[in-house]
């Protein structure tokens, strides 16, 4: 009997977390199963880029996973219960009839986050997003209907809206260009990297309304906390990310915002069943502090979760690797960027590196992501076969490698 592992969600973690899987443990022993409803991968630190016209390289899933054993399942969750042990789903083109349960042995939990509008009236009427494919689609059709001279504000001044208002910016000068930010531009940042930013920013034209939080959005502006307004054609929200409502619906151990507290492993503090990785999880960090929500962190989640998931199958020592930041990377345009050393615990040092040196190291930071994704045994020691371990409660022993 196979021991069945599914993984939800294939973004950056879920993607890496199967694909991990399915190297560090026979494929005689256990049945890998990926569901997502796209067929491609996402690279969503690229959306900005998408949303301007860009075009990437297709990344399908079944060439990505060719060989691997890891089975695809294009299919949308609708459900989860976690003392049954099932996941629901219905096929991704919403064909009638085709709802269906999954039963599973070992949940990998990696459905992310998307959009928010935080409560603000209008957004969803009338805001754009590119937290996810769709978004930044329908973002770029927009973008190609305007006319010079029209305005475009971005609200939100964190990694995702500098990526995003200096990508519109350089694509499009033609239009008036705006960023709201609710403190300082950059004030995260130390004083090289956020003297740089402004540079750029101020380099492309780019207004910025600082100590600005937007109250409501219209089609056509936005108004603000002292009851100004600015004017916006589009208006681009980029304040943040909510995770997918699912888990707070589940009998699992969830925060007040919907994430799945998790140990250091990875490994849902009430369900021994479940790891959660990514923006799904809240996992702690250096300085007792929370991870935040990035590929920066999900990568190495995803590789703690499949390294403690294969060792307790195989009954090996589980491994513990403390995670931790080196840099933050933000890339202002094709030609520019600003890469921000910090601690590890994700505080901004003095060093820093900007301008085209930034903006290539940004470039291989993504490609790396990708890579990443294909090629997830990164740092992975060499595969020893082991007896199962007995709480794995599995008939025949799983062995370590394909």
């Amino acid at each position: 009997m196979q021991h069945r592992i599914i993984v939800i969600g294939a973004g950056y973690t879920g993607a890496i977390a199967a694909g991990r899987l399915a190297k560090r443990l026979h494929r005689a022993d256990v049945a890998i199963t990926l569901v997502n409803p796209e067929p491609d991968f996402v690279e969503r630190v690229r959306l900005h880029q998408v949303a301007v016209g860009q075009e990437l390289r297709p990344r399908p899933f079944a060439e990505m996973f060719a060989g691997t054993g890891v089975e695809l399942k294009a299919a949308r969750v609708t459900a989860l219960d976690v003392d049954r042990k099932t996941v629901s789903v219905v096929a991704a083109d919403g064909t009638d009839g085709a709802a269906e349960e999954l039963a599973y042995d070992t949940l990998v939990y990696a459905l992310g986050s998307g959009w928010t509008d935080q409560g603000v009236p209008g957004t969803a009427e009338h805001a754009h997003e590119i937290a996810g494919r769709a978004g930044a689609l329908r973002l770029r059709e927009r973008l190609a209907g305007l006319e010079a001279g029209q305005p475009v504000l971005v609200v939100g001044g964190g990694l995702t809206g500098l990526e995003a208002v200096t990508e519109i910016a350089e694509a499009r000068p033609d239009l008036d260009v705006a960023l709201a930010v609710r403190g300082g531009l950059g004030d995260w940042l130390a004083p090289k990297a956020g003297g740089h930013l402004r540079k750029v920013v101020d380099g492309l034209g780019v207004t910025v309304h600082e100590h600005t939080s937007v109250t409501a959005v219209e089609a056509d502006r936005v108004t603000t906390a002292d009851g100004a307004t600015v004017p916006a054609a589009v208006t681009v929200w980029t304040t943040g990310f909510a995770v997918h409502p699912i888990a707070q619906a589940t009998a699992l151990d969830v925060t007040d915002t919907g994430r799945i507290v998790v140990d250091d492993t990875m490994r849902s503090v009430s369900h021994p069943d479940v790891y959660a990785v990514g923006d799904a999880a809240l996992a702690m960090g250096p300085g007792d502090k929370p991870l935040r929500m990035s590929c920066a962190s999900g990568a190495p989640m995803a590789w703690q979760a499949a390294d403690a998931i294969a060792a307790r199958l195989t009954g090996t020592k589980v491994p513990r690797t403390s995670i931790r930041y080196f840099n933050q990377c933000i890339s202002l345009g094709r030609r520019e960027g600003v890469i921000q050393y910090v601690t590890a615990d994700d505080r901004a040092v003095d060093s820093a590196l900007t301008g085209r040196l930034a903006a290539l190291y940004k470039e291989l930071i993504c490609k790396g992501a990708v890579w990443g994704v294909a090629n997830p045994t990164l740092g992975l020691p060499s595969r020893r076969r082991h007896v199962l371990a007995r709480s794995a409660g599995l008939p025949t022993p799983l062995k370590a490698g394909a």
